[in-house]
């Protein structure tokens, strides 16, 4: 018997489908989870092609911050499984 999947907190979820690659059901669930919200970004060029500098610009900030996060929070795990 499965688990009840919309029940599960995110990490449980990550936990289940990285024991369970195969379980799409799981994977859909997690990825539609209602406590990540995802960020619309605005577009880069307009319809004929033009880049829009200012939305180039926050899109690269987010990015970049997205990036430090991770590593960080890559580093405190690492730093954790040492101990």
């Amino acid at each position: 018997m499965k688990p009840n999947f919309e029940q599960m907190s995110v990490p449980e979820l990550k936990k289940y489908v990285l024991e369970h690659r195969d379980d799409m059901e799981a994977m859909r669930v997690l990825f539609h989870h209602p406590s990540l919200k995802w960020k619309t970004m605005p577009p880069l060029v307009t319809a004929d092609g033009t880049p829009i500098e200012e939305n180039i610009r926050i899109a690269s900030e987010a990015i970049t911050s997205l990036s430090s996060a991770n590593a960080q929070r890559v580093q405190q795990e690492s730093n954790h499984q040492d101990e």
